[in-house]
């Protein structure tokens, strides 16, 4: 009984080995051709970047092959890459996302650090924008998710490097960590090249600190109140051609800094570690 089945089974496969030898070159002709448009493609990628480059300043350029850590939605880190492909609006289109954090730096007195970014910045030169903003590296100590720790260090160090501040006089253990807050932009003046995919982690503190600026990272700086803060984003809203602020900036103005600021000296109760607040869609 199974005998004439095998026979048809095996006439069908005689029948269709000749067909697929046929076809085999033309697989391996669009495989080829398939590898070549990948080979192809990368070659513009990497000549176009070499050609961007040339332009920008060579520290910045530098500082675009520090590695940042690659993380999902949910925060979980999921691989790393340059700062430079982080902020590729080409892999920020295909989902790629990066962790970061935005420092609000107060006085004694309750006035805000604004720090406005140097002409030689890559992304978003010369916008006014919080205290600090940046990322942890992907290193060990920056890595460190144990309450925020790994962040923590990475704004004492930026703090530094930016503003000068030494390390002792922002302590870990000083800075309030808010929440998280994820966010997508294009870079201003819009190039199509790069922009921002992050999810950004707030954080406080209050501290009267030494200043001494990184002229290539930090243009002016200065110190602001509440109503201060609301008439200069308002004047920035209503002249176009003028002074900008970063879009991060603005949507943490718009929408958290008041009530946050409003109670500074009891941040604890605002904290909220389990939820990202979603705001890619409202840029």
């Amino acid at each position: 009984m199974c005998l004439p089945i095998i026979s048809s089974y095996n006439m069908i496969s005689c029948r269709i080995s000749p067909l697929l030898v046929k076809l085999r070159p033309f697989q391996r002709f669009l495989s080829h051709q398939q590898t070549f448009v990948q080979m192809e493609t990368t070659a513009n990628n990497s000549n176009l970047d070499e050609n961007i480059l040339t332009k920008l300043d060579l520290t910045q350029v530098n500082l675009l092959k520090e590695e940042c850590i690659l993380i999902d939605r949910q925060d979980k880190k999921i691989g790393f890459a340059s700062k430079k492909d982080c902020h590729l609006m080409s892999n920020i289109n295909q989902g790629m996302l990066h962790r970061a954090f935005s420092v609000f730096l107060f006085n004694k007195d309750g006035d805000l650090l604004l720090q406005q970014r140097s002409k030689a910045k890559i992304t978003y030169p010369e916008h006014w924008t919080n205290s600090c903003c940046s990322h942890p590296l992907n290193t060990e100590s920056e890595l460190d998710e144990n309450d925020a720790i790994g962040i923590k260090r990475a704004a004492q160090r930026k703090l530094q490097h930016e503003l000068g501040i030494p390390p002792a006089q922002v302590p870990l253990d000083d800075f309030c960590y808010l929440t998280r807050i994820l966010y997508k932009a294009s870079n201003v003046p819009d190039d199509g090249i790069f922009g921002e995919h992050e999810i950004d982690y707030i954080l406080f503190i209050k501290k009267d600190v030494d200043i001494r600026v990184n002229q290539n990272e930090v243009k002016s700086y200065k110190y602001v109140s509440q109503k201060q803060l609301k008439d200069f984003v308002d004047s920035i809203e209503a002249d176009g051609q003028g002074q900008r602020i970063t879009p991060w900036f603005k949507l943490i103005v718009k929408n958290f800094i008041y009530k946050w600021w409003n109670d500074i000296d009891n941040l604890p109760k605002f904290t909220d570690h389990q939820y990202i607040h979603d705001h890619v869609n409202y840029m």
